[in-house]
């Protein structure tokens, strides 16, 4: 599996992000005035969709509506402007896919508002019924609820002030104030291997706010999302040096819900087939200027 994206790439992004308008982050205005399925994605919605008597598929399917758990504050990645009465980017674009092979229609889909320290949560109290919100496969979560996946393979960066000068890369980063959200796996890569001091705030947005008033050294998350914010204020901010981890986005799910990793593994690899993964980032992602990486492969359900 190799990630494609170069820092060019990401700077290019950037511009690209600007020219698109994805929007303050966060914040109030922006975004491309969609108010409707969100960037004009909509995948084929299956007319005769069925699934196993006594399964969560099916009764999802049957009640026709799906809740899905995304990130606001995440431009290219998930956002959700305040003149919008719905999310864009690539994960809610792969929630379209999934709601569609359910025969759910985009206009059927509740989007909630996810953060990274609610993710977990949100799953076990069936608050949602899937979780697509730039969240890391990992062991640890793992073992409280179901991730399925990945659909996208990306990597960590910083993002620190443009006349910032002390930081081009994570081996700058001991003794440095560095903001990310509070339970993300970028946070704890930071601290633990490169010495950082942690500041842990609930989005993106406000770690932001944070390295604009000097209040922390960088933030950090990964790139793409790093990219979005620095076109917002490109006089003030950058994102500097290569990518330092790789971070596997995988989909959310209750891990009671017994052949649910298996539906969304068939239908990550039917997506990957008929182009409608590649459609989905070209929607959201792509628009920003980052180059289409390689489908990765899903790993086997437990």
């Amino acid at each position: 599996m190799k990630i494609r994206r170069t820092k060019i790439a990401v700077i290019a992004a950037a511009a690209a992000l600007a020219l698109a308008g994805c929007g303050d982050a966060g914040d109030d205005d922006g975004g491309d005035g969609d108010g409707g399925s969100g960037g004009g994605f909509s995948p084929e919605v299956v007319s005769d969709a069925s699934f196993d008597d006594g399964t969560r598929t099916a009764e999802i399917a049957d009640a026709g509506t799906v809740k899905i758990g995304v990130k606001f504050d995440q431009p290219g990645i998930g956002f959700k402007s305040a003149t919008s009465d719905t999310p864009e980017g690539f994960d809610p674009n792969m929630g379209k896919i999934l709601a569609a092979k359910l025969g759910i229609e985009p206009d059927k889909i509740e989007w909630v508002e996810t953060i990274s320290d609610n993710r977990e949560p949100f799953l076990q109290n069936s608050t949602v019924d899937f979780v697509i919100a730039s969240y890391s496969i990992t062991d640890e979560r793992r073992q409280v609820v179901g991730q399925a996946g990945p659909y996208y393979v990306t990597g960590q960066q910083l993002l620190v002030a443009a006349d910032d000068d002390s930081i081009n890369g994570p081996d700058d980063l001991s003794g440095k104030k560095v903001c990310s959200v509070t339970g993300s796996t970028s946070i704890k890569t930071v601290e633990e291997e490169y010495g950082a001091t942690p500041a842990g705030f609930d989005t993106y947005s406000e770690c932001v706010e944070q390295l604009q008033s000097g209040s922390v050294d960088a933030v950090t998350t990964d790139g793409a999302i790093l990219a979005g914010y620095a076109a917002e204020d490109p006089d003030n901010l950058k994102v500097v040096g290569e990518p330092f981890s790789e971070e596997r986005y995988g989909i959310g799910y209750n891990k009671d819900a017994a052949g649910m990793c298996e539906f969304i593994n068939e239908t990550l690899e039917g997506a990957f087939e008929d182009g409608e993964w590649e459609a989905a980032f070209d929607d959201s992602l792509g628009k920003g200027g980052i180059d289409l990486p390689e489908t990765p492969t899903p790993d086997p359900c437990p």
